[in-house]
């Protein structure tokens, strides 16, 4: 259960962290700062059977038959990268503590913050690779979140778009990649994936598979050329950013590329597509870097070179190569994370982040300054710091790739060398020079455990830097062990290995680093530069911005073509769809089995025949009157589920009768909402023969879509089809599910993920439809129509139902109206408790509860319902969705796949045994799913009627509670 801990522990900070009131500063921070203690805690606990070489695995059952598991997996590789993310999330909840603004909310920012870790975490812990994959998408949604927290600047918006929509359409071909290699493996087991690499390279699809995961990692670690997003996210706090692009987002592409190295590595395809995406990343990111003017951009595009070096490293693919490019991930961590919460400071303390401003701070910001100096020079790559440690690995490993002949990848190592010396003096440089005089705020220190964190990560640069072999070697060969394995290769990290050509092409990249920005700073204006010389015209995110507006615009060209907002039109090329799909399943009428006709019963024909006479009366009425259409149309359903019970289907026909009853209300509450059809407001009359033609064609679309419909009903049920699933449900409801109903058994035993899937989606359309009519303010008076046309010519349409009950029209004396209340609750238990053997069940069981409450509404009055009931729907969503949720993880708790349910015998005094199955507590968070979601949609309905029908000073009387939060709007 650690490795499951791992991962909730953050989420459910993450909750928690929500819930808190916006004055809780400090503990917002020490309930984030504690969620990273405790996984550094657990990973602590878990490093004794890592470092032993041994391999944690988890499982809990979720779909066995399909591969699909929830399979937890540590190993060497996976450990580092935790302890990565956590130790520089720990330092990042520090940091934001002092940085952010008491006027931020900043329970959302910890939220957002701990829930992004908790989906890191799950990448880095998934042992099966679509579970995987479902991380990888979380990632990309809650850092959307973060990097749109301030979501009242337009920066923050685009940026938070531009990078949802590139990483997670990687992710999508990430998917279809994963779903190739389950193919060719047989499984989506991450060590049986590791253990094919022979079985996948040599498949016919091994390069389909290649390019989309590679897609999936390079827009993840915005690869050239998806490299333009990264810069754009800059609009993220200063936090967030130094979390985000030093150990977590970024680096998760990195990550899977290393992951998946044993199994797709090896081949010319995989050198040149991830080895080629990387030096076009390394080399223009450097180069742009140069001439950033703000800060946190120039880290942006040092990350995106960083991230090419690494990516080159990987393409590479040799043993020693994939140990510099996991030793490079770890100190690129720590000095970047210094360096971006070092230029948070800078910010904070002096309210820019213009470098053409911003100069001799060394004497305001004199420690802040050497920490900086410190880091860059790490980046950089200079001597006796970790940057320079895994950079001479680099220049090393490129200097091996063309042999003796071809020098192309040394010289574009050094090149990249060259130019990350001259950004890491461009950062360098705000620290020198006369003091700046126009800035917003005087330069002075943070407070000191603002400065903490990277006070800690520049003396882990340092450390490393100076004694490798002591502080970093036994933790990278952890990682790189569980990567390797039997190819690892032997290694030194010692400072000094002699004097040799990865030390020369360092001195170089130095000289030629001072150099290059000595001569760009005196002789091409560098600080006046408004744009990137030679590849200025080359804009990524305008490339983005480009095709966006392309799709968009392709979007409302086809909508003019083919969208309407009449009706008709939209009901006709449905008909004429409908009149071509049984021709396409069952072939022409002629091709048809025809089955003999069974004994005509006048009775079942004369009740459709009042059927369908409801049906046209209420078509017909419908122009005359409202509401007597209604009734007739409810006709129609009546004999529908008359029709469910005729055939022998009374769960059909109990669902049918209650979703009638629901949908009647619903109209009927919409009804008030439609204009009335008064000539005054009509306009011009209709020519008589148009509106002959124009009816005749609603009856011929109609008539066609009925028969369509039957046509194809007709299709499907002679269509042959010997071996039916009713037969495998008939056989086992009874053994397999504990109960005799066989409608309930296969939607609460067989198929309850996707009843789970349906309330969620149920409980989502409620909230939706709430938020909507809760802002939604109808105005009280039709445009242009007097208040007494205002609705129909009969006095009650114009009256609530509960005025009408008031004033006489209903004859029921409203205290027996309210005895129906307890009277619909026993029926809608005993429908609940006899669901898993006899007809009834949780569905319509809430149904009947939430007519039951509805029937109230209506009849008894909104001040009295809501003066004697405490409804909170949004309570009952989510105590049923937790029901439900329960069920399954109980499944799991007891080793079973989820949601799997149990029967248990109890015997009790007096009643004797007694039959419990487990799908009774799942059934119960069905039931309560549907009474809040009616309630909350029909309710909210109802109040806004009233709205629109209570004139302004009326009588008074002050809008209604909230029925959710109690609150008046």
């Amino acid at each position: 259960m650690l490795l499951v801990s791992l991962v909730l522990i953050p989420f459910i900070g993450s909750l928690l962290a929500a819930l808190m009131p916006q004055d809780a500063r400090n503990r917002e921070s020490w309930l984030a700062i504690g969620v990273t203690l405790c996984g550094l805690v657990i990973g602590g606990m878990l490093f004794t059977p890592i470092s032993s070489g041994e391999v944690l695995r988890s499982e809990f059952a979720w779909l066995p038959a399909t591969g699909l598991d929830f399979v937890w997996r540590l190993d060497g590789l996976a450990w580092v990268f935790i302890m990565l993310v956590q130790l520089i999330g720990l330092l990042v909840v520090l940091y934001a503590r002092y940085y952010m603004s008491p006027e931020d909310p900043v329970p959302r920012f910890f939220s957002f913050l701990l829930a992004f870790m908790g989906s890191m975490l799950g990448v880095l812990l998934s042992g099966n690779l679509v579970q995987l994959v479902v991380f990888w998408e979380l990632t990309s949604l809650t850092s959307f979140l973060l990097i749109g927290y301030w979501h009242h600047r337009a920066d923050a918006r685009r940026g938070a778009r531009m990078a949802f929509t590139v990483t997670a359409s990687g992710g999508l071909c990430l998917l279809g990649g994963v779903l190739l290699l389950g193919h060719i493996v047989g499984s989506y087991d991450l060590e049986r994936v590791l253990a094919a690499g022979e079985v996948i390279r040599g498949h016919g699809l091994y390069r389909v598979a290649l390019v989309l995961i590679a897609l999936g990692a390079l827009t993840k670690s915005a690869q050239f050329p998806f490299h333009f997003w990264l810069p754009h996210a800059m609009a993220a706090p200063t936090p967030v950013s130094s979390f985000l692009h030093s150990a977590t987002m970024v680096k998760a592409g990195v990550f899977l590329l290393v992951r998946l190295w044993p199994a797709l590595a090896g081949t010319p395809e995989w050198t040149w597509i991830i080895g080629g995406a990387g030096v076009c990343t390394m080399l223009i990111g450097a180069f742009i870097a140069i001439f950033q003017h703000d800060l946190k951009g120039l880290l942006a595009y040092s990350t995106i070179s960083h991230l090419g070096l690494i990516t080159v490293l990987i393409g590479i693919g040799t043993p020693l190569a994939i140990v510099a490019a996991i030793f490079h991930i770890l100190n690129h961590a720590t000095f970047k994370a210094s360096l971006f919460m070092a230029a948070g400071i800078i910010d904070h303390e002096t309210g820019s982040r213009d470098m053409r401003l911003l100069r001799g701070l060394r004497h305001g910001l004199p420690v802040t300054a050497t920490l900086a100096i410190v880091a860059s020079a790490a980046m950089a790559g200079v001597p006796l710091l970790n940057g320079f440690l895994s950079k001479e690995m680099f220049f090393a490993e490129t200097s091996l790739v063309g042999g003796d002949s071809n020098w192309w990848m040394s010289y574009a190592a050094v090149a990249m060398g060259v130019f990350s010396v001259a950004y890491s003096l461009r950062f360098i440089s705000i620290f020198f020079g006369t003091p700046a005089q126009a800035l917003p705020r005087a330069p002075h220190e943070p407070p000191h455990w603002m400065r903490f964190p990277v006070e800690l990560l520049v003396l882990a640069c340092l450390v490393v830097g100076i004694a490798p072999g002591l502080s970093i070697e036994s933790v990278l060969d952890l990682a790189v062990r569980a990567t390797l394995g039997a190819q690892t290769p032997d290694y030194d990290l010692a400072v000094w290995h002699g004097l040799n050509l990865p030390l020369l092409q360092s001195i170089f990249a130095l000289g030629g680093g001072l150099l290059l920005y000595i001569v760009l700073r005196r002789h091409f204006g560098l600080q006046q530069r408004d744009h990137v010389p030679l590849i200025h015209r080359f804009n990524g995110a305008q490339a983005y911005e480009t095709v966006m507006l392309q799709i968009t615009r392709g979007a409302q060209s086809l909508l003019r073509h083919v969208g309407t907002q009449r009706l008709q039109s939209q009901l006709l090329w449905l008909m004429l769809g409908l009149l071509i799909v049984p021709l396409l399943l069952a072939g022409p009428p002629p091709a048809w089995t025809f089955r003999p006709q069974q004994d005509f019963d006048p009775l079942f024909a004369a009740m459709w025949s009042v059927g369908a006479a409801c049906a046209l009366a209420g078509a017909w009425m419908a122009k005359y009157h409202r509401l007597a259409a209604l009734a007739l149309i409810g006709g129609t359903g009546i004999v529908t589920a008359a029709t469910f019970l005729w055939l022998s289907a009374p769960d059909l026909a109990l669902t049918q009768l209650m979703v009638e009853t629901v949908t009647t209300v619903l109209i009927l509450l919409g009804l008030r909402w439609l204009p009335p059809r008064l000539e005054s407001i009509a306009g011009p009359a209709e020519p008589a023969w148009r509106a002959w033609a124009r009816r005749s064609r609603d009856l011929a679309i109609a008539s066609g879509g009925g028969l369509a419909l039957a046509a194809l009903t007709y299709a499907v049920l002679v269509h042959p089809a010997p071996d039916t699933m009713a037969d495998f449900f008939l056989l086992n409801a009874l053994s397999g599910g504990g109960g005799s109903n066989v409608v309930n058994v296969l939607l609460v035993d067989f198929r309850s993920f996707d009843t789970l899937g349906e309330i969620t989606v149920l409980a989502i359309v409620a909230l939706t439809v709430y938020g909507l009519l809760r802002r939604f303010r109808p105005a009280p008076e039709s445009a242009g129509v007097p208040p007494q046309q205002r609705f129909h010519a009969d006095p009650a349409s114009r009256q609530s139902p509960a005025e009408q009950a008031n004033s006489g029209y209903l004859l029921v004396p409203g205290i027996y109206l309210r005895l129906l209340l307890p009277f619909m609750g026993v029926i809608a238990v005993y429908f609940f408790m006899r669901g898993h053997n006899l007809p009834g069940g949780g569905f319509v069981a809430g149904l009947i509860f939430a007519v039951a409450i509805l029937v109230q509404y209506m009849l008894a009055g909104t001040t009295w319902v809501e003066s004697h009931l405490q409804l909170r729907p949004h309570r009952w969503l989510g105590l049923g969705l937790l029901l439900a949720c329960c069920t399954g993880l109980a499944a799991w708790y007891f080793g079973h796949p989820f949601l799997t349910t149990h029967t248990a015998h109890v015997d009790w005094p007096l009643l004797g045994e007694l039959h419990i199955p487990s799908a009774f507590v799942f059934d119960l968070g069905v039931f309560t799913v549907v009474v809040g979601s009616t309630m909350l949609m029909l309710v909210a309905l109802g109040h806004q009627s009233l709205r629109a029908h209570r004139q302004p000073g009326e009588d008074g009387a002050p809008d209604r509670p909230d029925i959710a939060t109690g609150r008046t709007n």
